[in-house]
C-alpha cells in the first residue's frame, strides 16, 4: 500500500491540531474564533488535514472502570510462525484487547487489554497463550494514561 504524501503544516495547523485534541467537540465557528481564522478558511484546513490523513477521526476517552473493566494489563506475545491469520482472528474476536502493536524485540506482539477481573484476565491471557508464549503485566496505575501529539 503506498503511503500518502505528506503535507505541510503551518503553524495554524498546529494551532487546529491542539485545539481539536483538548476539546474534539469544538465546532468550526469556535475554533475559528480560536485560531483566528474565518469559519470558512478553518473548515478548508479541517478537511486539507483529514484528507490528508493528519486527522484521522474523532473519538471519545471513555473509563474502562466505569464499564466495569476493572484491571488493565499489557501481554506481550512471542509468536512463534510468520502466519498472522490466527492472531489477527483472535483479536478481532476478543473485545476486551484494546490495542495490539506488532514489535521489535524477543516478543512479536505487545497487546493492552481490559478485563473485569483477575479472572477474566486469565481466560483472556490463556486465549493469547494458544498462540504462542505471553508475559503480562498488570497495570497498577497510569500516571500518563494518553498524552496529546505535540505537531512538530
Amino acid at each position: 500500500m503506498p503511503l500518502k504524501a505528506r503535507i505541510e503544516l503551518d503553524t495554524t495547523d498546529h494551532a487546529i491540531i491542539r485545539h481539536l485534541q483538548q476539546d474534539g467537540r469544538t465546532s468550526v465557528a469556535q475554533l475559528a474564533r480560536a485560531i483566528n481564522l474565518s469559519p470558512s478558511a478553518t473548515g478548508d484546513r479541517l478537511r486539507r488535514l483529514t484528507d490528508g490523513g493528519v486527522i484521522t477521526g474523532y473519538s471519545i476517552t471513555v473509563d474502562p472502570e466505569a464499564l466495569g473493566y476493572a484491571v488493565t494489563a499489557f501481554v506481550r506475545l512471542a509468536y512463534p510462525t510468520g502466519n498472522y491469520k490466527p492472531f489477527h482472528d483472535l483479536v478481532d474476536s476478543m473485545p476486551e484487547i484494546i490495542e495490539a502493536h506488532h514489535v521489535t524485540g524477543a516478543d512479536c506482539f505487545i497487546i493492552k487489554v481490559i478485563a473485569r477481573s483477575m479472572r477474566d484476565l486469565e481466560r483472556i491471557t490463556g486465549s493469547l497463550a494458544t498462540l504462542g508464549g505471553i508475559t503480562t503485566s498488570v497495570v497498577y496505575s497510569s500516571p500518563i494514561p494518553s498524552r496529546h501529539i505535540t505537531p512538530a
